[in-house]
């Protein structure tokens, strides 16, 4: 007796279904590729597609797509999918790239005027069924196909987050959907309507109550010929919408009699065309796609890449089986060190207690210096003065998040010597708009996903229990409640709630059983290790090394240095502001509760609404909010400041308020109990731009315009006898970089010359002599100057100045007439981001901007003004990152007394030694001019301030 051949393997593809998909799923962390285009739902499709081929072993393939043209359904509903959104940009673009990669893949593509791809589908896996000898799959993430399983047709849904893909055959129904057959399927949505779709179903019926019906009656039909059996509201429900019942019922339902001329013939596996496919994967840089589709053959497709790229499965430790090792006795340290001690470069990874930078205990340091393998030594079996001794050593050492590290060893005694190779400020330059977690970049770039601390805490507490006598398992007590909520509290320490802040429960590492702590830590050493190979030759594929090399990576060091040394907080002058804005909240609110006449509450934007715009009717048409609510934001009240001291004084409440509980209030919790000094954090991989971000506290955003705001800065002050603060600020750094990117004669002249740039500005704009410039004019000339940088509009200055907007837009037309190559500069600069993709700063940072080829106009603006800005910001920030690293050597120098203490825009901020107070302010400002000389003769200027605070600094 001969077997039955095994049947045909049909996989039809919902191609749009799929591509929308792919582009979702990059949402928050989209794949761009050199060019700054966005290859996400490109890259996803394309994933998807190999995997099939490759895993599944297909006979016969195709891909169905829609149409823009309209179909039946839309003839019997014109709402019908009406709710969707306009598509995105970049999904829209990517199609025809997903179509072309189909045809170099030699696979029919299926698409006709008045039906959708899954109607094709079903015509196809009906007539497979007809025909016999074949199995179909249909691929999509499309519940709608459910109707279409039989035994010889079932879906096959991609997996979600990484996860394996699931086959839906007839015997899932029940427990996935609640029908015993498919095409309950179709009566289903017909009763729950389909949100996707627009489809109405029945007011009021949810998937349960659907379920329900159609397992009590089978079909619509059955159940509109005996709605006698229902009763109350569901009855009328019911009866009432028997129309909508069975017309979604129609819209749900898939057409099975498309005019598809193809045969199966032509849907058979054909070999692919290797040079297209080559060709694409070169130009939209697809590294693994390409050596997992050419294997050892890949380079050939890939010498022009530059960027690696997410993929959607992925492995983990249980796959790949890496050699982990705890180094537990002397002769392991031994040997981990003499292999250490040889190493031009290694990764290492310290596991701390908590992430205090100076109230934390080290368990251990993970390393690793070969890809697959890595190490853990529990630091209480360290030989510290070793450990010194291989830290000193000139080795490159690699890392994620490498300043945290060298806090930590810094505070334990142990300095690190560079070189520094930081995975996540490599990968923020190579990428500065997405997020740069370690965990994020194995997913997205090695398609691995690591261990996760719940998964300890789940282990830990599992060998706690294991631990437990028997008699103390079967213990039924009133407390036993009390007790499982302690064993968890053991796990999970709550953080120090500093200021007010209420921070999520950390991980108690010393509740982590060692050998799970070693493959934890031994991971991260082993992964990082791997990134680092893997962005290395990224950083000159795109010309970055150069700014990584001679900014980010020597600026760590000296951003320990500056975090460790903190600024002091003086409570009594904290106190003093504290009252001081208190009086004035208190003085405010009750101006604003007379003008009222009532009481108000002054943190609820709907009581003030109806206040201002129904009671006291301070316009005609006021604006709302999408809710309803009236508009009461800043610019809303600040249009209204200048005729209503309501109005201001709601602004004036909010500031001062915002003061208090942000800074007042918050700064006290901030101070160290180690040295009773506030320690900021600085993040060189946050902004976009390369400037630096301050947090915890962040001391970048205390206001210095207003007067308010400068009263913070009284609060802080020197160290001590002896010292006094030294402030040292860039002047008008960013016009000065905008002078010498554009060179634009007027404004250089001005610069070489000394002269008041506003005041020179307002004379040429207005007409008039230097001398006979007015303070108004001066003011409108500095708020023109710094807006151009930022691309302002007529519009937005005629709102910052309270000017019509056609006098606005006169006077930036006549200051395009005054400095020309500015215009001409800004025009060549979206030009060429458009042309390459990215802008430069003039040390080489990139930044990309996909965006300005965006049909839609907002968002094609925001983005030529981001570009328009990037190249002067991030130039400056270039700037004094180099300053911070020039004056750090300076005040490195043996005796030096006076220190580093903050970086803020453009200013940085010293605790100056009276013994230095002679020669060392002008060696810094030396420093800082120096630090990045600006083309076209630009001079660079630098003023400074001393006094007993950093008010009087500044």
């Amino acid at each position: 007796m001969t077997e039955a051949p095994e049947p045909n393997r049909l996989f039809l593809l919902d191609g749009m279904a799929l591509v929308y998909r792919a582009h979702f799923a990059f949402i928050r962390n989209p794949i761009m590729n050199s060019k700054g285009v966005n290859t996400s739902a490109l890259f996803g499709f394309t994933n998807t597609l190999l995997s099939i081929i490759q895993t599944e072993k297909p006979t016969h393939l195709a891909v169905a797509w829609d149409t823009s043209a309209p179909t039946p359904r839309h003839e019997k509903y014109p709402a019908y999918k009406a709710n969707r959104d306009e598509m995105p940009e970049e999904l829209r673009a990517a199609i025809p790239a997903c179509k072309e990669l189909c045809q170099a893949f030699a696979l029919p593509l299926l698409e006709i005027d008045g039906y959708e791809a899954d109607d094709l589908i079903g015509t196809l896996a009906k007539t497979a069924d007809e025909r016999g000898g074949f199995h179909t799959f249909m691929v999509t993430p499309d519940k709608d196909f459910a109707q279409l399983i039989s035994p010889t047709s079932t879906m096959w849904r991609p997996g979600r987050k990484g996860g394996d893909h699931e086959v839906i055959r007839e015997a899932e129904l029940p427990k996935i959907w609640g029908v015993n057959e498919p095409h309950q399927i179709i009566d289903l949505l017909g009763l729950m309507g389909d949100a996707s779709d627009n489809i109405p179903g029945v007011p009021g019926v949810g998937p349960k109550t659907a379920v329900k019906l159609i397992d009590q009656f089978g079909s619509i039909e059955n159940l509109l010929a005996n709605t006698a059996q229902l009763k109350g509201k569901q009855k009328e429900k019911i009866e009432e919408n028997r129309e909508n019942a069975l017309l979604s019922k129609d819209l749900a339902t898939i057409m099975r009699d498309a005019p598809l001329e193809v045969s199966f013939e032509d849907l058979a596996l054909s070999p692919y065309d290797e040079t297209a496919i080559r060709e694409l994967f070169a130009e939209y840089e697809f590294r693994t796609l390409a050596k997992r589709l050419f294997g050892d053959n890949a380079s050939e497709a890939t010498s022009e890449e530059a960027a690696p790229e997410p993929a959607t499965s992925f492995r983990t430790i249980a796959d790949t089986r890496p050699d982990y090792e705890l180094v537990n006795s002397p002769a392991q340290e031994k040997k981990l060190f003499a292999a250490l001690e040889k190493a031009d470069r290694y990764c290492f990874d310290l596991e701390t207690t908590s992430l205090d930078r100076f109230g934390c205990d080290i368990l251990g340091i993970a390393f690793s210096f070969q890809s697959g393998s890595g190490y853990y030594l529990p630091y209480n079996r360290v030989h510290h003065p070793r450990l010194q001794k291989l830290f000193a050593l000139p080795a490159e050492k690699i890392g994620h998040n490498l300043k945290f590290d060298l806090h930590i060893l810094k505070s334990h005694g142990i300095e690190v010597a560079g070189p520094f190779f930081d995975t996540m400020l490599v990968h923020a330059l190579l990428y500065p708009e997405q997020r740069h977690t370690m965990d994020r970049l194995a997913e997205n770039l090695l398609s691995y996903q690591t261990i996760k601390l719940t998964e300890l805490a789940e282990r830990a507490l599992a060998e706690k229990n294991k631990a437990e006598s028997e008699e103390g398992k079967k213990a039924k007590t009133k407390n036993s409640k009390a007790k499982e909520d302690s064993d968890q509290m053991d796990l999970f320490a709550a953080t120090n709630t500093r200021g007010g802040k209420k921070k999520k429960p950390a991980l108690d590492m010393k509740a982590i059983p060692l050998e799970a702590l070693a493959e934890y830590a031994a991971e991260d050493a082993d992964i990082t290790w791997q990134l680092a190979e893997l962005l290395r030759p990224l950083l000159q594929e795109n010309g970055l090394a150069e700014v990584y090399e001679t900014v980010e990576a020597p600026l760590l060091p000296v951003l320990v240095a500056l975090e460790a040394e903190g600024i002091t907080l003086d409570p009594e002058r904290l106190a003093e502001v504290d009252g001081e804005l208190s009086s004035r909240i208190d003085e405010v609110s009750e101006r604003i509760t007379s003008a009222a006449g009532e009481p108000v509450n002054l943190n609820s934007p709907k009581q003030l609404g109806e206040v201002l715009f129904d009671k006291l009717k301070l316009v005609d048409k006021p604006k709302k909010t999408r809710t309803g609510q009236y508009k009461t934001d800043e610019q809303t009240l600040s249009l209204l400041a200048a005729e209503h001291p309501i109005a201001a004084d709601i602004l004036l409440y909010r500031q001062a308020s915002k003061l208090k509980s942000t800074y007042v209030d918050a700064l006290p919790g901030e101070v160290a109990p180690h040295d009773g000094r506030i320690h900021t954090h600085l993040h060189q991989h946050i902004a976009a731009t390369g400037r630096l971000a301050s947090s915890d506290p962040n001391l970048q955003n205390i206001p210095i315009r207003s007067e308010l705001g400068r009263e913070i800065r009284k609060a802080f002050v020197p160290r001590g006898d002896g010292f006094t603060l030294l402030a040292a600020d860039y002047s008008q750094i960013e016009l000065r970089i905008m002078a010498a990117l554009s060179g634009d004669p007027s404004m250089i002249e001005a610069f070489r010359k000394d002269r008041d740039i506003h005041t020179e500005t307002a004379a040429k704009v207005f007409g008039v002599n230097s001398e006979a410039v007015t303070s108004e004019q001066r003011r409108t000339a500095k708020m023109v100057n710094f807006g151009i940088i930022y691309g302002i509009s007529a519009f937005g200055l005629s709102q910052r100045l309270t000017i019509p907007r056609g006098e606005a837009s006169e006077i930036i037309e006549a200051y395009w007439k005054e400095y020309p190559k500015i215009r001409e500069f800004m025009d060549t600069t979206i030009e060429s981001a458009k042309e390459n993709g990215y802008v430069e700063t003039l040390r080489g940072r990139r930044r990309y901007f996909p965006d300005l080829k965006s049909g839609n106009g907002t968002v094609r603006a925001n983005a030529e003004r981001a570009a328009i800005n990037t190249p002067i910001q991030g130039t400056a920030a270039d700037m004094i990152k180099l300053a911070m690293i020039e004056t750090a050597q300076l005040l490195g120098k043996e005796g030096t007394q006076s220190k580093m203490l903050l970086q803020v825009h453009d200013e940085l901020l010293f605790d100056l030694h009276e013994s230095e107070s002679g020669t060392l302010p002008a060696q810094i400002v030396r420093t800082m001019e120096e630090a990045l000389p600006l083309p076209n003769g630009v001079p660079i200027k630098v003023e400074t301030g001393t006094g007993a605070t950093w008010l009087e600094a500044h």
